[in-house]
């Protein structure tokens, strides 16, 4: 199983980035990832054993954070991987929780990226030769940077990818509420 951690979206985010997407639709030809499918990403894990799961769910059910507010930022692009998305301030909590992440799953065999956590929403993607001329037309009709409902994240999800033709699909594995440190 392919499986990756992150925090999910509270409805008012979701709802705003969706009315965001749903105007950009009509800029450039992208696949548009689905607003339930959004999701900020801790760490990706790739493929697991079902050794490795069962690690996971017991040492991530051992995370303990402060609570984690979440705010959105701007949008960007991702050139080299042809990705449209929503920033995401890196905040002391959500940097501490992302090491949390890291050290938990690695005494269940993952190692952690090499580059610098850069949290963010991948929104669409863009294929083939010039995606990111494509992916740059929906910075365009963006006059002002946009704001979006701040929010406290309360759980950190497990996730496996199913991928497809049609794009990826992510089934919740494991929930794991975010809990104060005692």
């Amino acid at each position: 199983m392919r499986l990756f951690v992150g925090i999910p979206l509270a409805a008012p985010a979701r709802a705003e980035l969706a009315r965001l997407a749903e105007r950009l639709r009509s800029v450039a030809s992208l696949r548009w990832a689905a607003p339930g499918s959004w999701h900020i990403t801790l760490q990706f894990l790739g493929d697991a054993s079902d050794e490795q799961y069962h690690c996971l769910v017991a040492r991530l059910s051992e995370l303990r954070s402060r609570p984690v507010p979440i705010r959105l930022g701007g949008l960007g692009v991702f050139d080299r991987a042809g990705i449209f998305y929503a920033e995401v301030e890196l905040t002391p909590q959500l940097d501490a929780l992302e090491r949390s992440v890291v050290h938990a799953t690695a005494s269940c065999g993952f190692e952690p990226d090499s580059r610098p956590y850069h949290p963010h929403i991948t929104l669409a993607r863009g294929k083939g030769p010039g995606r990111a001329r494509a992916l740059r037309s929906l910075l365009a009709p963006i006059a002002t940077r946009p704001k979006f409902t701040p929010f406290t994240a309360v759980e950190v999800l497990l996730y496996e990818s199913h991928l497809s033709s049609a794009g990826s699909t992510y089934e919740v594995r494991h929930s794991v509420p975010i809990l104060a440190d005692t």
